[in-house]
């Protein structure tokens, strides 16, 4: 059912209190390595709990969807400024939230009546957790989801069902003594397993939304929202795949911003390339202090 509507991978956890990453998330936090975004202090049992987000789940059911594109922008020509791949095509959001609407409905179509929501990066849920639980991979050093066949580069999306499953088990963590990762990256944001996403770029460029500290001037490498660094160095990921869906393909008029080095963004420009883009949670003024920020160095 997942492969029919465009998911790489499926993996089944049994809906319960995850006892291991209770301590770590109150370490997390307690460190304010969240930075500035709030919201993570929030809902800290429906995090660990998905019966409080789901009264009566009895499975997680975790899906990986591709978005490696055939072309990276940022490594054409001589490009200065970088977009992380997962931004684009059409905003993630919407796309899988519709697949997985189409899930539920064919569930209930196969099986009787399922009670259940569905989630694609929507609510306090741990979901490399989950997808790691489920076998669909391990959390690497860099404490995103590596899957063996073919790496990192997914969506992560999770149905929360009250339908009984048989759970599948984790599997081992294949990171081995590789520190690509953590050795790559320009701001020291990550140490083996843990991430201070008050120093990540994908932070600095998306979630802060005051000025970008000064002293990431010259550790930036050119990236104006998100970053791939992590992503791009790890050998895992030379098995990633061109991803198969065509609302994920950059238009014509990113591949033309891209093209210019970014010279014509006006807030016209930025609404009309980005209007269904995830670049839009940024804003115009955000992208702009980016951009600005990173003409210092």
């Amino acid at each position: 059912m997942a492969r029919d509507l465009g998911f790489d991978f499926c993996g089944i956890s049994k809906a319960e209190f995850l006892a291991e990453d209770a301590p770590r998330l109150e370490k997390w936090l307690r460190n304010e390595a969240h930075g500035k975004m709030s919201y993570m202090e929030n809902h800290f049992d429906k995090r660990l709990d998905p019966t409080r987000l789901v009264p009566g789940a009895k499975s997680v059911v975790s899906l990986l969807y591709n978005y490696y594109p055939e072309k990276d922008l940022s490594s054409e020509g001589s490009q200065s400024h970088k977009v992380a791949k997962y931004a684009y095509g059409k905003d993630y959001h919407f796309v899988i939230k519709d697949k997985l609407k189409d899930f539920m409905h064919k569930l209930q179509e196969e099986v009787g009546q399922v009670e259940g929501r569905v989630f694609v990066d929507s609510a306090p849920v741990m979901e490399r957790q989950w997808a790691a639980k489920s076998g669909l991979g391990w959390i690497g050093k860099n404490t995103l989801l590596i899957n063996k066949d073919q790496g990192s580069f997914f969506f992560l999306a999770e149905l929360i069902i009250d339908l009984e499953l048989e759970a599948d088990g984790p599997i081992k963590d294949y990171c081995g003594t590789c520190t690509k990762c953590v050795d790559a990256c320009p701001t020291d944001a990550i140490t083996p397993y843990e991430l201070d996403a008050s120093k990540c770029i994908s932070y600095l460029t998306i979630e802060l939304k005051d000025q970008i500290p000064s002293e990431f001037e010259e550790k930036m490498e050119g990236w104006a929202f998100g970053c791939d660094i992590c992503q791009d160095v790890c050998p895992w990921n030379r098995f990633s795949k061109p991803h198969r869906e065509p609302e994920f393909r950059p238009t014509n008029e990113l591949v033309e911003l891209f093209n210019n080095n970014w010279q014509d963004l006006t807030e016209e420009v930025f609404r009309s390339v980005f209007k269904a883009s995830a670049v839009k949670r940024t804003k115009f003024e955000g992208l702009k202090r980016n951009l600005n920020f990173l003409k210092k160095i």
